[in-house]
């Protein structure tokens, strides 16, 4: 990618919790750092006792570890717009994890943000209908361009095409967004010119830049001078996870003082991401927002629209809707078999581990908050161990020649409303060892 330099560095380790930096996009297989030199383990440890790493919540694999070199290494993609979006730091939560004995290890790794997106407009092309008697100094509001990266890599700059007419401001809302201004420098005669096709160049702080543009043109017209104005800055909504399609959000409203054509007020999407154009809609004209999409807290806990209200004639405002969605209890907790020694002999003394158990459920607050339990009519149970993973060990002496296999049912069950379970069968083999004589049928023999 426009040949990057991929930088890779551990920042700390304290208390178990490794924390490495790594740019965005780095290339599968590069070395990230050492987990046995880092943890301060021998040689053969990170082998023996079967070092990896799991992300909590995904089963795709970011980073794994090489046993035989001790590496950390890159295992796929690392998009640092997918994760953190518009977020100023980017830290992925790790699990490392060593067996024998069990041990948790955190591991952070903190993604920096590289210039991969350009800027882009909303529209490719932005009309606007301005009276021929606009005073000079009048402002005609452009949205800003959007860019997925962060910092210096976001939008910095905006060159408006050289013309006669106009000059181009950015401002900032009270929300803290960023917005253009078409300032009109010169006052137009619609008998002198009808129309104006300017280009407007949104250019990014990356090396090298990036930039996007949008065409903006303006059409001379009669007085038109009152933008709508929002009866709020920001609207708040809540919204259940799983609501139904059609489902009311909210309604947005927005009047203007001009009247006819110049005072209708329609209503449309401004900035929004592709997620959230999925899972809502917009009536163009009563303003309201009805969900359009399946809503999942697990997928988006919060969404933020921006709504565009307009005239007749082009003039236009915008609002900030945010919504917040709330959790259900939707996911029974999922039961992981991580580790089992199978077969297990049967000369194994009580208390000792056989297995490791993983609980999760993607639910948030109480809703996630799982029991194990073990059926009880086995020589097994299940010890909490660190988080949410459990040990699986004997509680009696085995004997293979009285039971050979065993089905050991686990049950899960969260402590939602109602609560919701899941259940996972393991099977364990009891493996002989030579700890029974051979035995006659009878104690004498006689022979005639």
């Amino acid at each position: 990618i426009y040949g990057l330099l991929f930088v890779f560095y551990v920042v700390h380790c304290t208390r178990g919790e490794l924390t490495y930096s790594v740019q965005e996009e780095p290339k599968p297989g590069s070395v990230i750092g050492n987990i046995a030199k880092d943890l301060g383990l021998g040689s053969q440890e990170i082998f023996a006792r079967n070092a990896r790493v799991e992300m909590e919540g995904s089963e795709k694999e970011y980073i794994r570890v090489d046993l035989r070199n001790r590496d950390l290494l890159v295992a796929g993609r690392i998009d640092r717009e997918e994760h953190c979006g518009q977020n100023p730091t980017c830290v992925l939560k790790f699990d490392l994890l060593l067996e024998n004995p069990l041990e948790l290890h955190r591991l952070s790794l903190q993604v920096q943000d590289i210039n991969d997106h350009s800027p882009v407009f909303q529209k490719d092309t932005v009309k606007l209908e301005i009276s021929e008697s606009a005073d000079k100094g009048a402002r005609y509001r452009i949205n800003a361009a959007h860019d997925a990266d962060i910092g210096q890599n976001a939008v910095q700059s905006y060159i408006l095409q050289q013309n006669s007419h106009f000059v181009f401001n950015v401002q900032t809302t009270s929300a803290g967004s960023k917005y253009g201004e078409l300032v009109l420098d010169k006052e137009l005669d619609r008998e002198e010119q009808q129309e104006l096709t300017l280009l407007l160049t949104a250019v990014d702080g990356g090396s090298p830049e990036r930039s996007g543009t949008v065409v903006i043109q303006v059409t001379v017209l009669d007085a038109n001078d009152n933008a709508p104005v929002f009866t709020e800055a920001v609207y708040t909504a809540r919204l259940a996870e799983n609501a139904p399609l059609k489902t009311p959000v909210i309604k947005v409203s927005a009047t203007d003082a001009d009247e006819g054509v110049n005072g209708e007020v329609t209503y449309e999407f401004g900035r929004i991401s592709d997620k959230s154009e999925k899972l809502f809609s917009l009536d163009e004209k009563t303003g309201e927002i009805i969900v359009s999409g399946e809503i999942d807290y697990e997928e988006g806990s919060k969404y933020e629209l921006m709504i565009e209200a307009k005239d007749g004639y082009g003039l236009s405002s915008e609002a900030k809707v945010i919504i917040d969605i709330t959790d259900v209890n939707d996911n029974a907790p999922l039961i992981y078999l991580k580790s089992l020694s199978n077969p297990t002999p049967e000369n194994v003394s009580p208390g000792t581990e056989v297995g490791i158990i993983n609980v999760q459920d993607r639910d948030s607050e109480n809703n996630r908050q799982v029991r194990c339990s073990i059926q009880q009519n086995v020589p097994f149970k299940l010890v909490p161990s660190i988080k949410n993973y459990y040990s699986l060990v004997t509680t009696g002496q085995l004997d293979r020649e009285l039971v050979s296999d065993y089905n050991i049912t686990i049950s899960a069950t969260n402590e939602g409303s109602p609560p919701l379970s899941s259940s996972k069968t393991v099977q364990l083999s009891v493996a002989d060892i030579n700890d029974n004589p051979p035995m006659f049928e009878e104690q004498s023999y006689s022979a005639y």
